[in-house]
């Protein structure tokens, strides 16, 4: 009987992450990725001369924080820090802005 339950639970599982699966587009043939708004950043950032970086690290109390970078050849460097990946991406890219 528990061998039954534990059957219909893992089939109930395969069939949720089957959907969760991209989905492909019917004119390339290729799934889709979705691109992430710091990806967005990044690519901005390259564009406009800046080379980039990006780390997790623990702080002192263990929590996660990213720091992310960005230089030029003209001496201008920024790093920020932020709870959160995005947040540190908008971050930079408000002081860059600042900065211009």
């Amino acid at each position: 009987m528990a061998t039954r339950a534990l059957r219909k639970s893992l089939l109930s599982l395969r069939w949720k992450s089957d959907k969760a699966q991209p989905t492909c587009s019917s004119k390339t043939g290729h799934a889709r990725r979705e691109i992430k708004y710091w990806e967005i950043i990044a690519d901005n950032l390259s564009k406009a001369g800046f080379s980039w970086g990006c780390v997790s690290a623990l702080d002192f109390e263990w929590q996660t924080i990213w720091i992310v970078d960005a230089h030029r050849d003209d001496g201008k460097r920024f790093v920020v820090r932020a709870e959160e990946k995005l947040t540190a991406f908008l971050e930079l890219e408000s002081v860059i802005q600042t900065f211009k």
